[in-house]
C-alpha cells in the first residue's frame, strides 16, 4: 500500500532561485503540451505522451525561445507531461462514469501565482544522510518530523501560495493490526457541534471565528490596493498565511479525530452528505465549508485501509435518521431545524435530535435497520458497496406500532 509522507524543507536563497526556475520550466512544459493538444484539429488523434515529450522538451531545447529548458533536470519536465496525461485520463474516466467521486474538469493552464510543484523519480533524487539531494539543485535541509517507513519511489517538491516549501515522498507501508475497543459507532455531523456520536459523546470543533474575521478584513484591504504594487504583494502573502493557518488548524483537528475513531471502533458509520448542494445556501455556506466534512470522510476511509479489520460504511443521504425514534423505530416525520429534542409519541422517550440521528446512522450502517421504501419491494440495500439482504431484517415501517 502506497502512502505520502510530507516534510518541510528550507532552501537557501540560491536554492530558492533554482527552484523558482525549475517550477517555471515545469509550468511552461505543461502549458505547451496542453496547447498542443487543444490545437489538434477535430477528428485527428491526439499526440501520445512520448510524442509530446519530444516536441515540448527535446525539440524545444534546440530553439532560441526554449533553450533555457536545458538548465534544469529533464526528470521533472518529463513527469510534468506524464501528469498531464493522467489529468486527461481522469477527465475522460470521470465523463464516462468509470471514476468515482466528484466530476473532474478539463485540464487548465497553470499560473505563476498558484501553487507550484515539480516531481522527481528515483533517477532524479537521493537521500544523503539527513538531507535530500535533487538533480541540478543540490542538497536541501529537511525537517524530519518522523522517519520514513521505507525507501521512497518519488518525491514532489511544492511551494504553496504562502511561500513555504515541502517535500512529499511516496513510500510503501504495511497494514497495521490493532484490536478495536468498540464494535461500531455512528457519527452525525453538524455545524454548532462538529459531530455527535451514537455513544452520546460530543466533539466540538475549533473556533475559527477570530481567524475568519482577520481573513475578511485582509481581503477587503487587498481589494483596495493597486494590482502589481509591492504592497498588494505583501498583503497577498499575509492573506495566504492566514488561509494556511486556518487550513492547518482544521486539518490537525480532523486528523486527530479520525485517528481516534478508526483506532477505537471496528466500524465507523457516516452519512452521505450533499456538501456541494448545502453550500449553495448563502447563509450557511461559510460555516459549512469551515467544518471540512468532506475531508473528514476522506481521512476516515484512508485510515481504515491502513488498519486491518476496519470499515467505514456510508449510508444513503435519503435515510430518515432524524425522523425516526432510535429506541422503538416510530417515524414521526420531518421536524424543523430549530427543534433540538423530540418526545416520541410511541414510547415517550425524549430524544436529542443529533444523538438520535447518530444512533440511527449506526443501526443502518451495520445493517440492523433499513429504509422501508426498499424493503417493500424486496430489494437489497447497499452499505459502503456491500449488499445486504433484507428478507429477514425488520424495516422501520414494521417496527412502528401506529402504522
Amino acid at each position: 500500500m502506497k502512502a505520502r509522507y510530507q516534510y518541510r524543507i528550507y532552501p537557501t536563497q540560491r536554492q530558492a532561485q533554482k527552484l523558482a526556475q525549475l517550477f517555471g520550466c515545469c509550468r511552461v512544459v505543461w502549458n505547451d503540451a496542453l496547447a498542443r493538444v487543444k490545437s489538434t484539429p477535430s477528428g485527428e488523434k491526439w499526440l501520445s505522451n512520448s510524442e509530446l515529450q519530444k516536441q515540448v522538451i527535446t525539440q524545444a531545447k534546440k530553439t532560441p525561445e526554449r533553450h533555457w529548458l536545458s538548465d534544469v533536470s529533464s526528470v521533472p519536465l518529463q513527469q510534468s507531461v506524464r501528469d498531464l496525461g493522467v489529468a486527461f485520463s481522469n477527465f475522460f474516466k470521470s465523463r464516462s462514469g468509470k471514476r468515482k467521486g466528484k466530476r473532474v474538469g478539463f485540464p487548465r493552464f497553470k499560473k505563476r501565482s498558484s501553487r507550484q510543484s515539480a516531481r522527481f523519480v528515483k533517477t532524479g533524487f537521493s537521500l544523503k544522510g539527513n538531507k535530500l539531494e535533487l538533480a541540478k539543485l543540490g542538497r536541501f535541509k529537511v525537517k524530519w518530523s518522523r522517519p520514513l517507513p521505507s525507501t521512497p519511489s518519488s518525491v514532489t517538491i511544492t511551494k504553496n501560495t504562502a511561500g513555504q516549501y515541502h517535500a512529499s515522498f511516496v513510500v510503501e507501508i504495511d497494514s497495521i493490526d490493532l484490536e478495536p475497543i468498540h464494535p461500531s459507532v455512528g457519527v452525525d455531523l453538524g455545524i454548532r457541534t462538529f459531530a455527535h456520536l451514537s455513544t452520546g459523546e460530543k466533539i466540538e470543533s475549533p473556533d475559527y471565528s477570530k481567524m475568519t474575521r482577520k481573513i475578511r478584513r485582509m481581503q477587503r484591504k487587498l481589494s483596495r490596493q493597486i494590482k502589481g504594487s509591492n504592497r498588494r504583494h505583501q498583503t497577498r502573502l499575509r492573506l495566504a498565511k492566514l488561509h494556511l493557518k486556518l487550513a492547518s488548524t482544521r486539518k490537525d483537528f480532523l486528523q486527530k479525530i479520525t485517528t481516534q475513531l478508526i483506532h477505537e471502533n471496528q466500524v465507523v458509520c457516516l452519512e452521505d452528505l450533499n456538501v456541494s448542494g448545502m453550500v449553495k445556501n448563502r447563509k450557511l455556506a461559510r460555516v459549512i465549508s469551515e467544518q471540512g466534512w468532506g475531508n473528514f470522510r476522506t481521512f476516515c476511509e484512508a485510515k481504515a485501509q491502513i488498519i486491518n479489520d476496519r470499515e467505514v460504511n456510508v449510508i444513503s443521504r435519503w435515510e430518515p435518521t432524524s425522523q425516526t425514534c432510535s429506541d422503538c423505530g416510530y417515524k414521526w416525520g420531518k421536524i424543523d431545524l430549530s427543534i433540538r429534542s423530540v418526545v416520541c409519541l410511541n414510547c415517550g422517550t425524549e430524544q436529542d435530535r443529533d444523538e438520535n440521528a447518530a444512533k440511527n446512522i449506526e443501526k443502518v450502517g451495520v445493517g440492523h435497520t433499513h429504509d422501508s421504501k426498499w424493503t417493500k419491494n424486496g430489494h437489497k440495500t447497499r452499505v459502503s458497496g456491500n449488499p445486504i439482504a433484507l428478507s429477514n431484517q425488520p424495516s422501520v415501517k414494521q417496527l412502528s406500532l401506529f402504522d
